[in-house]
């Protein structure tokens, strides 16, 4: 891994981490059902601590595998067809609509998530087949099931790991944002309403949005400078009839950085 793949995992991961308030509110509720699905007597406190780990295994396992395909599908459609860098600008560009989002400054994410609550219906019968958990593994399932519920975070991270377009990358990338939603999902058990009621305060909410817009130029910025390079390219070496035309070729980009 080159020292580009550890800023994305870093990014992945403070994705991940910031877009905790909106994980409180929309899974925080699911991961204290959860909790209380068990039987009582599994509700001690390091076994529900055990089987919380065990849902969110399964679900962190969706986010890896999900990561994955989506690798796939960048590595050997998308990105020979409109080139890593566009892919990059498109990651940038949802993760700062996800920013927005979560400072509560633009919703069009929440639309997003209306359609994929149509999928998500459709696994009713399979998370209704799951219940009653009464072991560890049927813990992780539910999780995997669980990894699949419409949320405008995922989607941003998927679009930062189809912008890697490398299957063990891309997957490594989702379970690196897993990992970040993790520590909220984990206390909400315990101490769901107190946790929330800080993560929700306005204030706590804009920062961690403006924090992920950062990121989200980051992400785009090795587009916006390889398009910069390009038009300097283009006007000083392409007549002027085909400026506009094309992408400057390669031998000419490296004659203007030498």
């Amino acid at each position: 891994m080159g020292p580009m793949d550890y800023s994305l995992l870093l990014t992945a991961w403070m994705t991940g981490f910031l877009g905790g308030t909106h994980c409180i509110g929309m899974c925080g509720g699911i991961s204290a059902a959860l909790s209380f699905a068990l039987p009582a007597e599994m509700r001690t406190s390091h076994r529900l601590f055990g089987y919380q780990l065990a849902y969110n295994a399964g679900r962190l396992l969706t986010y890896g595998i999900l990561g994955v395909l989506v690798g796939l599908l960048g590595q050997h459609l998308i990105a020979p067809l409109a080139g890593m860098m566009w892919l990059r600008l498109v990651a940038g560009l949802f993760m700062v609509a996800m920013g927005l989002y979560l400072a509560g400054w633009w919703n069009g994410l929440a639309r997003l998530e209306r359609i994929g609550g149509g999928a998500w219906r459709l696994m009713d019968p399979l998370r209704k087949r799951l219940f009653p958990v009464n072991h560890p593994l049927k813990a992780v399932l539910v999780g995997g099931v669980w990894g699949f519920l419409p949320c405008g975070l995922v989607y941003s991270a998927l679009t930062l790991s189809l912008a890697r377009s490398d299957a063990m990358m891309s997957g490594l990338l989702m379970i690196a944002f897993g990992l970040g939603t993790l520590p909220f999902l984990l206390v909400t058990g315990t101490m769901a309403a107190e946790l929330r009621q800080i993560l929700q305060r306005p204030g706590v909410r804009q920062i961690a949005g403006l924090l992920v817009i950062l990121f989200g130029i980051w992400t785009a910025l090795p587009f916006l400078k390889g398009n910069d390079h390009t038009g300097h390219a283009k006007q000083m070496d392409m007549p002027a009839a085909t400026q506009n035309s094309g992408s400057a070729p390669e031998d000419m980009h490296q004659h203007h950085h030498h």
